[in-house]
């Protein structure tokens, strides 16, 4: 017996979910942390029955498709695929195609963290949880929830199973879980969750009201309204009315009426909150007033999010290491932002974190730690391949890839930006950029990255080996594609 499967709920777990591929159905597997998740996804693939060669095939091909990713094909998933079993990462691509190979029956189990429970639709027959904790936490009755409404979705299974594995010492957690109600549904528009700026800011900027009255017939209409003192409501709509003039937002004409300004229709237009419009116009005026053309850094800068939590945090040494490497052009983007390279050096002989303990600092912290993710951007865009940027700052190839998807919906929304605010050189330069951001690759290579399905890697080969055109490839026959492909 495998040693692993000494553990009483690793035993459970495998078992039922051997039983259910054995049966025909879909497991999903609920762990949690990543590591547990490729740990399982072995642990099972060891178990699972052997497959006919069809399926093994179609198996292949899952392998093939991960293999052509940005990412690439992680070693585990190489083993697992074949015997059936996948494991969810956080690079987008690879959980299209899991997601896809599950949903077509190829792949029987997958077992992913707590994330997958609100993301892609994967209904399964049966619902297994490894442990009633889900990170460094215990399972809120709301995640519960959304994991057991996994099983047996209307339209794919006739009935659905839920199985929750735990150690004798959670049986008391499990049971208040059991036995704990859902939390009640509050409006995001409350004080603490600061949504109802956004909310008037968005109305007036639509123009679905323009008095004061009419803001007042809007709010009625919300939760918010059913759900606190309405003597504190009106006073807080007041106040919040009173900043979006002092940010610039808003406007009162001679009549009384408020006129979204085009600050605001930018800072709605773009999807952003009015505190990160105010960032952002700030900085894109700058970048107006002197915008380092002669190099990259200053573009990989603008398109790099504002808000970067969850993408990793500054690795000061590496940071430090990387703005060695800058050229002339670069330093001149350093010392434009706001980026002193002594501090860094300090920063990473020190080990401290950066200080936020004030409006100030946080809005310098968001400057350093956009321009370290800017680095890892801007290798993207220079073709080298997302596990080599993950090595290279020391961080999960997954959050590689989440950075280079932000930054594409946000670069948009800097584009939209300047073309509300009017700013139509800027919005050019940045249009430019933006296109070798979706294809993650240098600018020669644009026109060949536009073919459906083709990566910037496949675009380098081909480039490399003649074909340098729309027109090259097209024109190509099959037997020179073909020996190309497989070079990928």
């Amino acid at each position: 017996m495998h040693k692993e499967l000494r553990n009483p709920v690793k035993n459970a777990v495998v078992a039922l979910a051997v039983e259910t591929a054995c049966e025909g159905y879909g497991a999903l597997i609920f762990c949690g942390s990543r590591q547990a998740c490729q740990s399982t996804a072995l642990l099972v693939g060891q178990a699972m029955p052997d497959c006919d060669k069809i399926v093994l095939d179609k198996r292949q091909d899952v392998i093939d498709d991960l293999r052509s990713t940005l990412v690439g094909l992680d070693a585990v998933l190489e083993e697992t695929i074949p015997r059936g079993v996948g494991f969810h990462r956080l690079a987008s691509e690879e959980r299209e195609i899991l997601a896809r190979a599950y949903d077509n029956r190829i792949i029987s189990v997958i077992v992913a963290t707590c994330s997958l429970a609100a993301g892609i639709n994967l209904p399964a027959r049966r619902v297994i949880l490894q442990g009633v904790r889900m990170g460094f936490n215990t399972i809120g009755p709301a995640m519960l929830r959304q994991m057991r409404g996994r099983a047996g979705r209307k339209g794919k299974d006739e009935i659905g199973e839920s199985f929750l594995c735990c150690e004798s010492g959670e049986l008391d957690d499990v049971m208040q879980l059991l036995k704990a109600d859902l939390p009640q549904v509050g409006s995001s528009m409350k004080p603490e969750k600061r949504g109802i700026k956004r909310a008037l800011l968005e109305v007036l900027t639509v123009r679905l009201a323009t008095h004061r009255s009419s803001i007042e017939e809007y709010i009625r209409r919300t939760l918010l309204y059913h759900s606190m003192d309405r003597g504190e409501l009106s006073h807080w709509v007041e106040e919040t009315m009173q900043e979006l003039q002092s940010l610039g937002h808003v406007q009162v004409d001679a009549t009384g009426s408020y006129e979204a300004t085009p600050l605001a229709r930018a800072t709605v237009g773009s999807c952003m909150t009015p505190e990160d419009g105010i960032f952002v116009h700030d900085e894109l005026q700058k970048a107006l007033r002197a915008f380092v053309m002669d190099g990259e850094m200053h573009v990989f800068y603008m398109f790099t999010p504002i808000n970067i939590w969850g993408i990793g945090e500054i690795n000061w040494r590496i940071f430090r290491n990387e703005i060695e490497r800058l050229d002339e052009s670069g330093i001149r983007v350093l010392e434009f932002v706001g980026i002193s390279p002594a501090f860094v050096n300090r920063m990473a002989n020190s080990g401290r974190q950066l200080p936020e303990d004030d409006e100030e600092q946080r809005r310098t912290a968001r400057v350093y730690r956009r321009f370290y993710a800017a680095f890892q951007l801007r290798d993207i865009c220079h073709e080298v391949p997302i596990p080599n940027v993950a090595r290279k700052f020391e961080i999960a190839r997954g959050l590689v890839q989440t950075l280079a998807q932000t930054c594409e919906g946000f670069a948009s929304g800097m584009i939209q930006f300047c073309e509300i605010m009017g700013w139509g050189m800027l919005k050019s330069v940045l249009e430019h950029m933006s296109d070798r951001l979706k294809a993650g690759a240098r600018a020669d290579l644009l026109d060949l990255a536009r073919i459906p399905f083709v990566k910037s890697r496949t675009a380098r080969v081909f480039w490399e080996n003649g074909m340098q055109s729309l027109r090259a490839v097209a024109e190509a026959e099959a037997k020179n594609l073909v020996p190309l492909l497989l070079m990928v």
